[in-house]
């Protein structure tokens, strides 16, 4: 297969050239390239020059793989890197991409790859591109959704040379499918999708609420937390109201503290530790992402024996609520507990829902259908 150059919407592709050993060495020194795709680490000249020559020369002459540098037009600067790291005999390719930290943010990679599927598709007649990155790659999965890939599910156990165990997004596009010049389209600058990938492509942050004791810290789970939610979920209110495991062990707590890890790359729920004044574990509350509806988010907490009635569930239900409407775009917050925990119920009502009604069999508790009370908070209840 002969190396081609394409010029389209502000970028140049074109083949490697051993000039370009440099910057791409310089480019790949970058911790999220390092961590989220398969360049050597640590990464070396050698390496560089090795994959701007003799592997990309190979790729093309081959036709099993069609590398491209990603370039500025007018001033010929490396933006990064983009082509297909395979092309199959069935007319399959996959789309391969990475941007230097000097370009980010510009949009560069959405037009490259839009490009690169364009050539793909209309030169070399492929059937259809496939998209992969391992789950917590918002950047990859945004720049995905924009060059027009369908998001088609999750691939367990993916397995990335680095993590062997890592589940992994896939995504697909089709003839037609590549959006114009131009085009924004549902994952554009500023859309919630995009805001999304901003948020949980960063480290899960910790945020603070101010009781009369002092300042509680909305965290991630730690290793130091872990026996006192087993002793949390062992409590006889605990296991009463909430469908935590019965008898409760450590590994139910180590599967809990996963559990957050992965919703949280997935993008599909915000689970934290409710930290006292001296960082003492005082309950936990998640936020969770409805499936169905981007607007929607469910709550859910318990509260440590010893905190009880000190406050600290309101103040952290707030906060997290605030943090929702305005990090996530959220627009409701739902919350529901079995008919008869009061407890529940006042955290909710102090925090500001309103409790709309009870919803008869609404939820799943031990094997049965059972009532529950309903409420909600709206974007606005908070202003």
């Amino acid at each position: 297969m002969e190396p081609v150059e394409i010029i389209e919407d502000g970028v140049l592709l074109r083949p490697w050239r051993g000039t370009d050993a440099e910057a791409v060495y310089r480019a790949c020194q970058d911790p999220d390239i390092q961590y989220w795709t398969t360049v050597p680490c640590p990464y070396r000249p050698e390496h560089a020059l090795d994959f701007v020559t003799e592997m990309s020369e190979t790729a093309w002459a081959g036709g099993t793989k069609a590398p491209f540098a990603v370039c500025d037009p007018a001033t010929g600067e490396l933006l990064g890197s983009c082509g297909l790291v395979s092309i199959e005999r069935d007319g399959t390719g996959e789309v391969g991409f990475w941007t230097a930290p000097w370009a980010r943010g510009r949009g560069v990679m959405v037009r490259a790859t839009r490009a690169v599927a364009r050539w793909s598709f209309d030169t070399l007649g492929l059937r259809r591109l496939i998209w992969h990155a391992e789950v917590g790659n918002h950047a990859s999965r945004l720049v995905a959704l924009r060059a027009g890939f369908r998001i088609d599910g999750r691939l367990r156990l993916a397995n990335p040379p680095t993590r062997s165990d890592a589940d992994g997004w896939i995504g697909s596009l089709l003839p037609g499918e590549v959006p114009e010049p131009g085009a924004t389209g549902p994952a554009g600058p500023g859309t919630l999708a995009a805001r999304r990938a901003a948020v949980f492509g960063r480290p899960q942050p910790t945020l603070f609420a101010t009781v009369e004791a002092g300042e509680l810290r909305l965290r991630p789970m730690e290793e130091q937390d872990l026996d006192a939610v087993v002793e949390t979920c062992r409590d006889p209110e605990s296991i009463r109201w909430t469908t935590v495991p019965d008898p409760y062990e450590l590994a139910d707590a180590q599967g809990f503290q996963v559990y957050g890890q992965d919703t949280w790359a997935r993008g599909r729920a915000a689970c934290f530790v409710v930290a006292d004044p001296d960082d003492t574990y005082a309950g936990t509350i998640a936020l969770r992402l409805s499936p169905t509806d981007a607007l929607l988010a469910d709550v859910g907490f318990m509260t440590a024996p010893a905190s009880r009635g000190r406050g600290y569930m309101p103040a952290a239900l707030v906060a997290l609520s605030a943090w929702g409407f305005a990090a996530l775009g959220l627009a409701r917050i739902e919350w529901k507990a079995n008919v008869g925990n009061t407890a529940s119920r006042r955290v909710a009502e102090k925090a500001g829902f309103t409790i709309e009604g009870t919803a008869r069999g609404g939820v799943q508790h031990r094997g049965e259908r059972v009532d529950a009370w309903v409420g909600a908070l709206l974007a606005g209840d908070l202003v």
